[in-house]
């Protein structure tokens, strides 16, 4: 199910993860060549993506929310 992003968090391992607005987290990494999303290196990229939507695995499990 596709949610927009509304905000983003680093982990524990500096990872960002985008907040979605049905209150999952999802991973958002530039890992090429597997995942290419160069977005996520900047301020100004990541702010770029804000409600854009993502496909939430979580949302059509019927996962609950996620808290920080």
């Amino acid at each position: 199910m596709n949610q927009p992003i509304v905000d983003y968090h680093q982990d524990h391992e500096q990872d960002w993860v985008a907040e979605l607005a049905c209150g999952h987290f999802q991973h958002v990494r530039n890992n090429p060549p597997w995942i290419n999303r160069p977005w996520v290196d900047s301020v100004t990229g990541r702010e770029s993506m804000l409600g854009q939507p993502l496909d939430c695995k979580k949302c059509d499990l019927g996962s609950p929310v996620d808290t920080i």
